[in-house]
């Protein structure tokens, strides 16, 4: 905004709403809605993760879904106030943040499901996804936060600063970008995965189908669940894209005032997963992901555990027999 308008607190003929960031009056009703609907995906998310013991995912999911809870209670209050300071903040922070810790959450599943189905399939050690890929995010997570941060302090000069504003507008974008490369290495070790499995599943032999990871991966309610992810997943990347394109404007660009595209590239691209995320939680679509859940076991340690038809139909001598009680 420019510096004339850095003392606006509230809409005047000094301050018209065309001078915000946004541009505009946040719609009140579509908003509320955003408020509601995440509020609920937050409170069932956690609820199914407490009891369905998915702990880590529960707890990250969450605090994804609150965030955006909060982002949009932030957009509430610019409904009656453009320029209310705390609102826009509010925004800024919490909706640029909370697809980060979403996304921490369908990186968890990938894990879970290679450990499940066969870690044979996947290129890397399963454990490895949440090793590379969330410690990746929270870092793409912390330039983000760093540059909201910049922007907030730089907006509270009088006048503002526009080259520190700057300064943290590229911060985010950095961050966003970077998180659009991790979600986009991510896709590709999932389609690998999934592309190994189909092919070890799709002529099974006796043994193959009869055991417990065949059973996981022809079940109904696991392909739902993948399905879930899966959509998921593709309206996170859409929404990172959109932002960096959006940031990449500079503030009040035509982009950021475009209360439409927000709401589609944005809004709904987010809250879409966020419900796919709820009803099919894992926790009830892939219990095999509760920390209580017993793991299926890996094709390797099938064959080590079989016994041989030889020695199992080998009679015991009593000699044998009588070393065996000592």
């Amino acid at each position: 905004m420019p510096s004339s308008h850095a003392s606006c607190t509230e809409v005047s003929a000094d301050c018209p709403v065309s001078a915000t960031t946004l541009g505009y009056y946040p719609n009140l009703g579509a908003n509320v809605f955003f408020v509601v609907v995440y509020a609920l995906c937050a409170i069932f998310t956690l609820g199914i993760g407490l009891w369905k013991k998915t702990w880590v995912f529960g707890v990250v999911v969450f605090a994804g879904f609150a965030l955006e809870t909060c982002g949009y209670i932030g957009r509430v209050l610019m409904h009656s106030n453009p320029w209310s300071d705390p609102g826009f903040k509010l925004d800024l922070v919490c909706i640029i943040l909370a697809p980060t810790l979403i996304c921490a959450g369908i990186y968890l599943t990938l894990k879970h499901v290679a450990r499940t189905v066969g870690p044979d399939f996947s290129r890397i050690t399963p454990r490895l996804y949440t090793w590379i890929f969330i410690p990746f995010d929270v870092f793409c997570l912390c330039l983000q936060g760093v540059g909201g941060g910049v922007d907030a302090a730089a907006s509270d000069k009088t006048p503002i600063d526009a080259k520190t504003l700057k300064t943290g507008n590229d911060i985010i974008i950095a961050g966003i970008a970077l998180q659009v490369v991790n979600l986009a290495v991510f896709g590709l070790f999932s389609l690998d995965f999934f592309i190994a499995a189909r092919k070890h599943f799709k002529n099974p032999s006796e043994k193959v189908r009869n055991s417990a990871e065949a059973q996981i991966w022809y079940s109904r309610r696991f392909r739902v669940f993948c399905s879930a992810i899966a959509c998921a997943y593709a309206g996170i990347l859409i929404r990172c894209i959109y932002r960096v394109a959006e940031m990449a404007g500079g503030w009040g660009n035509a982009i950021m005032r475009n209360e439409v595209l927000f709401y589609v590239l944005e809004g709904a691209m987010v809250l879409y997963p966020a419900i796919l995320l709820t009803i099919f939680a894992p926790g009830l679509y892939f219990p095999e992901m509760g920390s209580k859940a017993p793991l299926a076991p890996s094709p390797a340690t099938d064959s080590e555990n079989a016994v041989a038809p030889n020695e199992e139909s080998k009679p015991v001598t009593p000699e044998e027999g009588m070393m065996a009680t000592h």
